[in-house]
This record gives C-alpha cells, sequence and structure tokens, in this order.
C-alpha cells in the first residue's frame, strides 16, 4: 500500500496554500485530495476489475462532488466519487487525470510509486452519473476535542447520503489524527506560538470517536464499507517532517480499522460487487 507513505511526505513539504508557503492548512482541501488520491492510487493497484474498466472507458472520477440521496432527500459534497460516466453530459476537452491532480497538489511520489502510477490504465476525470465509490477524508490536527462533535456528524452523514443514493454503492471513510505535543496553527490569529495538545489524552479520544462511526457488512444495514484511521506526528511549522506512527493507539496492523485492511476491504468489495457493469 503507498498512500500512508505518499501523504507523510508530501505533507513534510511546504507549499503555496493560500498565500503562504505551508505544509497544512485546516480550511484548504489539499489534505483531502492528498489522501483521496492516494487511496485511489492504491484501489487502482490492487484491484484487477477496476483497471479493466478504467481501460474499457467505463469509469471516471469527479471531486468535490455534491451528491444529492434519494431518501433522505439531502446533499453533501464529497471529497471524490469513482463512478459511471454521465450520459449525454459534455466531457471537458482535455479532463483532469490522475497524474494531473498529483502535479496540481504537490504529490511527492518516489521513483517506484511513480513508476506503479505511469504502469496504470489512464483515469480521468468527468461528468458523474451513478456513483460507484464514494470518499470522505477528514482530519484532526488541532483542538481535537473541540472539533470532534463537527467531525463526527460529517463523517457519519457521509455514509447515509451516499447510501440514500445507491445502497449499493460504496461509502469509504479515512480519518487523519494528530498525535504531535503541539500544532503550528496556521487560523490561529489570537495568540502567539503553536496550540498546546494533552497527549496521548486528546488523539485516543479522537479515534475512539471515529472508531465508534457504524460499519457495515451488507448493502441492506447502515454504515461505512471501510473506515481506516492514521495517526501522525506533525508540528507544522514549515521544516519538520509529517511522520506516521504505528505504536498504540494507532490501530493495529491486524485491526479492521489498519489504512490497509480497509484499501483490502474496499477493493474485494469493488471486485464482487461490480464485476459486471
Amino acid at each position: 500500500m503507498e498512500a500512508v507513505d505518499i501523504l507523510t511526505r508530501s505533507l513534510s513539504k511546504a507549499v503555496p496554500i493560500k498565500g503562504n508557503m505551508l505544509q497544512y492548512h485546516g480550511r484548504s482541501d489539499r489534505h483531502g485530495q492528498l489522501i483521496c488520491w492516494g487511496i485511489l492510487f492504491d484501489l487502482m493497484l490492487n484491484s484487477n476489475v477496476l483497471r479493466s474498466h478504467v481501460e474499457a472507458g467505463k469509469v471516471v472520477f469527479g471531486i468535490n462532488h455534491t451528491l444529492r440521496s434519494f431518501s433522505p432527500e439531502k446533499t453533501k459534497r464529497l471529497d471524490l466519487v469513482l463512478c459511471r460516466p454521465k450520459a449525454g453530459a459534455t466531457v471537458k476537452k482535455k479532463p483532469r487525470t490522475l497524474q494531473a491532480i498529483a502535479d496540481r497538489h504537490g504529490i511527492e511520489l518516489s521513483a517506484e510509486q511513480q513508476a506503479l502510477l505511469d504502469g496504470l490504465p489512464l483515469l480521468q476525470e468527468g461528468p458523474v452519473g451513478n456513483v460507484l465509490v464514494a470518499l470522505e477524508a477528514k482530519a484532526c490536527m488541532t483542538e481535537h476535542i473541540k472539533a470532534l462533535p463537527r467531525l463526527y456528524d460529517e463523517l457519519n452523514s457521509s455514509h447515509q447520503i451516499v447510501h440514500g443514493h445507491s445502497s449499493q454503492a460504496l461509502s469509504i471513510g479515512f480519518f487523519m489524527v494528530n498525535a504531535a505535543d503541539e500544532f503550528h496553527s496556521p487560523t490561529n490569529t489570537t495568540k502567539p506560538g503553536p496550540n498546546k495538545h494533552k497527549q496521548p489524552h486528546a488523539m485516543q479520544r479522537a479515534i475512539a470517536q471515529v472508531a465508534d462511526l457504524p460499519r457495515r457488512s451488507h448493502h441492506s444495514s447502515q454504515g461505512f464499507d471501510g473506515l481506516g484511521i492514521v495517526v501522525v506526528d506533525m508540528n507544522n511549522d514549515g521544516i519538520s517532517p509529517c511522520k506516521l506512527v504505528s505504536t498504540a493507539p494507532a490501530p493495529a496492523d491486524d485491526d479492521v480499522l489498519h489504512y490497509d485492511s480497509m484499501l483490502q476491504r474496499m477493493a474485494h468489495e469493488y471486485d464482487s460487487r461490480f464485476a459486471m457493469i
């Protein structure tokens, strides 16, 4: 699996965000796009069925797509969707590809990862038809306890609206939480210096809250079809790297909430559910 390595390497480098050189900004969608790009990249690498669909032009992707559910009738903007092309819709003359998204968001790939990307069929952005997979990515990097109710509600509403749109669609949730003792927040303009965190309490509370989100094992039930949690250590000072935390309370390798478990389940469900589209 490549996404977590790509995510931490990309967040270790400051890039232009909202007029400043930053690693992370909570009001930017860059980190969400980094996460979703990596998940889609891994899914392409692990699903023979998806690669065959891409080669046949049967699927495209959409970014920041507003999805309307059938029941209940609600809308939500999703970070990324994998879908059938919308019949009769106008296609851009030069639609964006996975490579173009990587270039736009400063996604850092190793030489080996670039070679893997070059070997994949060309997946393009297109008009969204029937949604097959919907990704919702959230991050809790600072002020953990204050942010938790909003993050939980946003994640929980995601799978509800996706499955209200189609019970067959895969709703995938991803949560990144910061284990650092302090964090330099670009939105903190009222006091100097970094925000201080009470760790590991703040991180543990965040993980426990997200782990409590509903999950489903059958298309008639409610919950996420795949849910992953990644813990990082990042203080966002523009210099220090973003590092993966793999020790407890981060999900262990055999935990269903570990990223690799989420991706393997996602690939299996895609292959079994959509093989005949």
